[in-house]
């Protein structure tokens, strides 16, 4: 069978027909290249001397075996062409310590099989996108069918005809139980137990900027120079280093303004590696590819493909005495590097029972392959759909018993007194604050003022009905190296570390290990550093992303930066300031004790006309050695890692009322409230837009986003026509609040990138429930799906 271009993805189209049915261009006008290369100084807009660019040609089938690669044609055209046999000895592996863990290979070209559609099968070199993609449709794939999965709880999936690795005959690449306690025993002794069976709808990050990279090989050196759009530069460099056998100190990546990332840029794709392989094999040629968004949905991570069977028993007065969860993720077609297939199922089952109480707990999770794009990390990680499962049994239980929603949560919540609360997984729970909460939320909302109103239009029969839905949940953030759930990769990711250099000139220059991604991460650690120093804000610069000059950091990943980064860069902002306390004291001759830094100034307390600049100091250290008091090294800078133990969890509750046509099934949200402990805010207007963002980025999930296969393996909805994502009209005014219980690390932060996204998949579907009556048992919740429901 030869490749033809797929109607739906559009995967195999001749270069004309990118541009006018992708892109909705021309071919040829150099103007429009801005709509493939981006805008501002993102990797997708970087150009350099003789730049080629790569397009690849991608698999328009779900399963199949490649028989042949016809590349005859193209090369004859004069393109640069490299299929699977010219990296068939490099390979993905992605490792874990779980005993359960089926260690799988991902090719960077598939070569002899191809396992989803819109997989890389071939990469055409030219000199822009559009001859690239020409050369695309000259190469010709012959391809073998094989027998398609695609649902990872269908009866077929773990007995599968066709198995998509010969080490996983069942398609299961892990399996692992939860259990603690006695749930059996409890489940038997409750007086209610309430059994839902809940499926999470498949989607992914879509950040503005898709994938992109540039990659140059200069054999002179054996250096190579990789800029990306990725969220973790040194990882990367360790792993590219280690594909191509390469020093890492010849390895540099660059992560330079990067469009959102969202997770979906925390992982090593096979482009990113076979990018750098086409550069050596072109050296001092730098080469060039930048994702378009149908490659995007079809072959960036996807993730919340999910369903839980769960049982939950309660005592008369709603306690909660046991949980039983059985979880399928659909882990996608490979293990992606370096986070491995368990990502979202270890998660799942590390963080289900999520801020409530419980002495018996037994859940096993199993992350099932598929003929769909591989799953891996997605802001939240598996959380949204852990909570929607959770709060979904309680109000479930609730029902059953006659109490409230309200009454149910409040009877389970982990409270200050109980902290450090060690939960059934093991994770100890550092916050407590989740009664204070879902308190204020409710008030925000006016939850007293819905429920009239809600009752009001039962009893009149006039205007649609309304709902009231709220979820609670716990962030874990800055996960610390004796995090216990997650998918036990080859290294810990608990530390960062920071330099401080104080320049002669006075100003201060910071290298970080964080990255950005529109978070203002640079804003952050600047603030961080000048509080801690001393010095004016507008002195300090913020150097991240380029692992030659910055220092080793694990990324931007678990909401980690301002809890990790941020510890490290207090730190070494504090070591600074001691040595700029006693060189001042020192030419001061003064007690450090009686000094004072702020401003860019140190001031002898009492004594205003006794003071030095931090410039006159720096001065010093670095061109007057001669007036160093004695035991002082020449210098101003020093590096500190902050590396905990555990992390820090945020607490989180959010309500919303909204009201549903029973005619349409078309949902209207008429308040929304959220409020979260994010610890000591360094920025409150950045905390609250990282909030806001996340709970739009949740709306989209649970309403509007769903990538849907069909039964042999096509992508049907690839393009953002087909695939809806939520604008400024969808997403409702937001009440944001907080409550502020500093952690218990340098800075008293809590991590707030992702605790948005995991309420409104469960506040919505107990919102629709609690208007209608009716159980939400699958996502997304659209109209199509409510009127289903309804009828």
């Amino acid at each position: 069978m030869t490749d033809t271009a797929d109607p739906v993805s559009g995967i195999g189209r001749s270069g004309d027909q990118y541009h006018s049915q992708v892109l909705g261009t021309s071919p040829r006008r150099k103007e429009d290249q801005r709509l493939v290369t981006g805008h501002g100084r993102f990797v997708a807009d970087l150009e350099l001397p003789r730049m080629r660019q790569v397009a690849f040609l991608r698999s328009p089938l779900a399963h199949a075996r490649i028989t042949a690669v016809h590349t005859e044609a193209a090369r004859e055209a004069g393109f640069r062409v490299f299929t699977g046999a010219d990296f068939a000895a490099v390979a993905l592996r992605a490792k874990s310590a779980l005993p359960s863990y089926v260690e799988t290979a991902q090719p960077l070209l598939a070569h002899t099989r191809v396992r989803f559609a819109g997989e890389a099968v071939a990469a055409v070199v030219a000199a822009d996108r559009y001859l690239a993609e020409d050369g695309c449709e000259l190469v010709e794939v012959d391809y073998e069918p094989l027998p398609v999965t695609v649902c990872a709880w269908s009866e077929s999936a773990q007995s599968p005809a066709a198995p998509l690795h010969e080490d996983a005959p069942d398609n299961v690449l892990l399996a692992r139980t939860f259990d603690a306690g006695s749930v059996t025993e409890a489940l038997a002794g409750a007086d209610v137990v309430v059994r839902r069976e809940l499926v999470t709808n498949r989607h992914g990050g879509n950040p503005m900027e898709c994938r992109a990279g540039v990659a140059l090989w200069e054999p002179a050196d054996r250096k190579l120079t990789f800029w990306s759009s990725t969220q973790v530069p040194h990882l990367v460099r360790n792993m590219v280093a280690e594909l191509l056998g390469l020093a890492e100190g010849n390895v540099r990546v660059i992560a330079p303004d990067v469009g959102g990332g969202f997770g979906v840029k925390a992982v090593l794709y096979p482009e990113d590696v076979a990018l750098c392989l086409i550069a050596r094999a072109m050296p001092n040629v730098p080469v060039k590819w930048v994702e378009d968004r149908v490659e995007h949905l079809a072959a960036a991570t996807h993730a919340r493909d999910h369903r839980y069977l769960i049982s939950a028993g309660f005592a008369a007065d709603g306690t909660l005495l046991a949980v039983e969860a059985d979880v399928t993720c659909n882990v996608g077609a490979y293990s992606v590097y370096p986070w491995t297939a368990g990502i979202e199922p270890l998660m799942a089952g590390g963080l289900l029972c999520g801020p409530y109480k419980l002495d018996n707990y037994r859940c096993t999770v199993r992350g099932v392959a598929t003929n769909t794009a591989p799953s891996g990390p997605y802001r939240g990680v598996a959380r949204p759909s852990t909570v929607f499962a959770m709060e979904t049994i309680l109000d479930e239980g609730a029902r059953a018993l006659g109490i409230s929603a309200v009454d149910v949560r409040r009877r389970n919540l982990i409270q200050p007194a109980d902290i450090p609360y060690k939960m059934p997984s093991r994770l100890v729970d550092d916050s407590g604050h989740y009664d204070e909460c879902l308190t204020k939320a409710l008030e925000a909302l006016g939850y007293d003022e819905w429920r009239a109103e809600q009752h009001r239009r039962r009893v009149s029969g006039t205007g649609h009905p309304v709902g009231i839905g709220m979820a609670c949940y716990n962030e874990l953030t800055g996960l610390g190296r004796a995090a216990s759930a997650g998918p036990r990769m080859p290294f810990r990711t608990g530390h960062d570390a920071c330099t401080v250099r104080v320049n002669p000139d006075g100003r201060v220059t910071v290298f970080s290990g964080v990255t950005s991604q529109g978070q203002g991460q640079e804003t952050v650690i600047a603030q961080i550093v000048a509080d801690g120093l001393g010095v004016r804000y507008d002195d300090v610069e913020v150097r991240t992303g380029d692992t030659e000059t910055s220092l080793w950091g694990f990324g931007a990943f678990s909401s980690r930066q301002a809890v990790i980064g941020g510890g490290a860069a207090h730190r070494t902002a504090v070591a600074v300031k001691e040595k700029l306390v006693l060189l001042a004291a020192g030419l001061l001759e003064a007690s450090t004790g009686d000094l004072e830094v702020s401003g860019g100034q140190v001031r002898v307390a009492g004594d205003p006309g006794s003071s030095i600049s931090v410039a006159e100091l720096a001065r010093v250290a670095y061109l007057e050695s001669n007036r160093l008091p004695e035991g002082i090294e020449p210098g101003l800078e020093a590096t500190r890692f902050y590396d905990p133990i555990r992390g820090a969890f945020a607490a989180g509750a959010q309500a919303a009322a909204v009201e549903v046509d029973r005619a349409t099934g078309e949902i209207r949200v008429l308040g929304w409230a959220c409020v979260e402990d994010s610890g000591r805010a360094m920025h409150p207007q950045i905390v609250h837009g990282q909030i806001a963002g996340s709970i739009a980025q949740g709306i989209g999930g649970a309403v509007y986003e769903h990538l849907v296969y069909d039964e042999v393996g096509n992508l049907i909805t690839g393009t953002l026509l087909d695939y809806l994502m939520p604008t400024s009209a969808e997403v409702p005014e937001l009440i944001i609040d907080h409550v502020e219980h500093p952690a218990a690390n340098p800075l008293g932060v809590r991590g707030v990138g992702e605790g948005g996204t995991l309420g409104p998949n469960a506040v919505l579907a107990g919102a629709v429930s609690d208007a209608l009556g009716i159980r939400i048992d699958t996502l997304p919740l659209s109209p199509g799906t409510v009127w289903k429901e309804l009828q």
